[in-house]
C-alpha cells in the first residue's frame, strides 16, 4: 500500500494576483507543488489528487500531466459550490468556496486509503514527507485509527518581512494533540523573543512552539465523519454567504468528542509559503539555497 497525497489547489490567488499554484519559483519554471511532489514519491506516496476549481482545470491538468506521467498516479478533482451532501442546501447568492474541510471531502469517490493534504502554496521540506508517509504506511500495516498533524517549530516559520498567523498545537504528555488555537501577528521582536497581541497585551510564544501548516495525516474514515458534520455545519451555516468550513474546526470536533486522537509528529523541517506577490522573491531565494545545498537538482523532472 502507498499512501496518497491531496493538495489543496482550489485558491483563486486574489491576494497574489494570479493563481500561484502554477507560478514559477524554480530555476527551470517549477512550482512550489513540483517541489512537494518531487519529496512526496520519494518519500513512497502513490497517487495524487489535486483539489481544483473547473475555471483553470484544463490548464493545470495540461502542466501537471505533462510533468508527472508515468512518476506517479493522478487525479483532478473540482471543489465547486454545488458540490454538498444529498439532501442539504445554501444561499444561491453565495460565490466563497466552503473551506478546506469540505475541499478534502469532495475526493471521497478516488481516496480508499491514508493520505496525506498540504496546501498548494506551502514548501513543507523533506523530512515532513519522510514522517507523514512512515505514519500513513504504519497505519494501514496495524489498523491504527488515529489521525496526525506534522507540526513545524515556531523558529522555523517565522518571517524576516512582517507578522504571521499560525495555528499554535496544544499537545498532551502522550505526544496527542488536544487542540489547535490560531494566533495572529505573531512576530520576533528586536530582543529575540517571540510574541503576538492578545487582549491589549503581548503573548510570549516560545520559539520551539509547535504550530501546524495544514499538513496532516487521514484515513478514509475522514470521508464518513465529514459528511455527518459537514450536514451540520450547513444546517447551521448554509445560508451566509461567507462561512468557511475548515480542518482544524473538524479535527476539533472529533478530538473533543472523543472519537479519535490526532497523534502530533514534529519536524525540523524549514516552512515558507507565498501570500503576495512580493513573497516571491524569497521564496525563489529559498529554493536556489536548497538546490546550491543538494537537496533538489537544478532540474527537477530530468
Amino acid at each position: 500500500m502507498k499512501p496518497t497525497l491531496l493538495i489543496l489547489a482550489a485558491g483563486m490567488g486574489s491576494r497574489y494576483g494570479k493563481l500561484k499554484q502554477m507560478d514559477a519559483f524554480g530555476p527551470n519554471g517549477e512550482t512550489i507543488i513540483d517541489y512537494s511532489l518531487y519529496d512526496a514519491i520519494n518519500a513512497g506516496f502513490g497517487k495524487v489528487v489535486f483539489i481544483i476549481r473547473d475555471s483553470f482545470r484544463e490548464e493545470f491538468e495540461k502542466y501537471f500531466r505533462s510533468k508527472l506521467e508515468g512518476r506517479i498516479e493522478m487525479e483532478f478533482i473540482s471543489q465547486e459550490l454545488n458540490n454538498i451532501p444529498e439532501g442539504c442546501s445554501y444561499n444561491t447568492e453565495r460565490e466563497k468556496p466552503w473551506g478546506t474541510a469540505h475541499a478534502v471531502w469532495v475526493a471521497s469517490k478516488v481516496i480508499h486509503e491514508p493520505f496525506g493534504v498540504i496546501n498548494a502554496d506551502d514548501y513543507y521540506g523533506v523530512d515532513s514527507f519522510r514522517q507523514l508517509s512512515d505514519f500513513l504506511v504504519e497505519s494501514h500495516l496495524n489498523n491504527k485509527k488515529n489521525y496526525s498533524v506534522v507540526a513545524y517549530y515556531l523558529r522555523n516559520t517565522l518571517s524576516e518581512y512582517g507578522t504571521v498567523n499560525r495555528g499554535v498545537c496544544n499537545v498532551d504528555m502522550n505526544g496527542h494533540l488536544l487542540d489547535v488555537k490560531e494566533c495572529i501577528k505573531i512576530k520576533r521582536n528586536p530582543d529575540g523573543t517571540i510574541s503576538y497581541p492578545e487582549n491589549n497585551q503581548e503573548v510570549c510564544l516560545d520559539e520551539n512552539t509547535l504550530v501546524s501548516m495544514n499538513m496532516w495525516g487521514f484515513l478514509p474514515s475522514y470521508f464518513t465523519y465529514c459528511d455527518t458534520i459537514f450536514r451540520e455545519f450547513l444546517l447551521e451555516n448554509g445560508s451566509k454567504l461567507t462561512s468557511e468550513f475548515f480542518i482544524p474546526s473538524l479535527v476539533d470536533r472529533l478530538i473533543k468528542d472523543g472519537i479519535l486522537q490526532v497523534e502530533v509528529l514534529d519536524t525540523e523541517s524549514d516552512w515558507f509559503g507565498v501570500t503576495y506577490q512580493e513573497d516571491k522573491p524569497f521564496v525563489m531565494e529559498k529554493i536556489n539555497t536548497l538546490i546550491k545545498n543538494g537537496i533538489y537538482p537544478n532540474q527537477l523532472w530530468s
